[in-house]
């Protein structure tokens, strides 16, 4: 897989790779930028400090038009029994139990009281969480998802939306994993099957252009 343009010129002949585009009502997913991942000395850690302001801008651009904004976390009981057989699988994720710093979001990106905050077991930001109901009653339609691991719970969130109904688009900038490798070929595979895969700067862009004149008096 060294070659990613060729394979991405393949796709795009077979019919992968299409572009999905965004909605009208967008919601930002901040997918478990907690700090026992973003803080440096834990075994989980990721390095997202080059990632951290470039998420913040777009959650400022998305609060700006009262878009819903997501965070997710992981925790569990001290004996597991909620991490199931991925708490053996994944045995670093048995740090991140209820109660300690390590689930706690990173206070870089502070959570606001209009915020919302989920605690998940797995992967997905879907999986055995209220949130794809939340989402429907909210009647969004663009589900923006940050934070990490690009290959595990970005991944599994974003096929989770769209298979869900929802546009899903990952600002590639604002996604991050343990391994460089890992985050190339999954970011490849994303952009491929289950979201449209942009850079940050386009996001903000498409969250500003929401509250534009022209886009609130077509509205009126």
């Amino acid at each position: 897989m060294s070659d990613l343009s060729g394979q991405q010129d393949y796709y795009a002949q077979i019919g992968f790779s299409e572009r999905i585009g965004y909605g009208e009502r967008p919601a930002v997913l901040v997918i478990d930028m907690c700090r026992g991942i973003t803080e440096r000395g834990n075994k989980m850690f990721i390095d997202m400090d080059a990632h951290i302001p470039r998420i913040q801008a777009i959650l400022d651009a998305a609060r700006a038009i009262d878009a819903p904004v997501v965070f997710t976390t992981v925790a569990y009981h001290p004996d597991l029994a909620d991490a199931a057989y991925f708490g053996k699988k994944a045995v670093l994720v048995q740090g991140l139990l209820h109660g300690a710093e390590a689930v706690d979001i990173d206070p870089r990106l502070p959570v606001l009281d209009r915020d919302h905050l989920i605690v998940k077991k797995f992967p997905s930001a879907f999986y055995g969480t209220h949130l794809q109901s939340m989402l429907t009653a909210l009647k969004v339609d663009t589900t923006i998802v940050v934070g990490n691991s690009t290959s595990g719970c970005v991944r599994a969130t974003a096929c989770d939306a769209i298979s869900g109904g929802f546009r899903p688009v990952v600002p590639a900038d604002c996604v991050a994993d343990r391994a460089p490798l890992s985050h190339q070929v999954n970011l490849f595979d994303i952009d491929s099957k289950y979201a449209d895969v942009v850079d940050s700067a386009e996001v903000v862009r498409y969250l500003k252009g929401l509250n534009s004149p022209a886009r609130v008096r077509a509205a009126g």
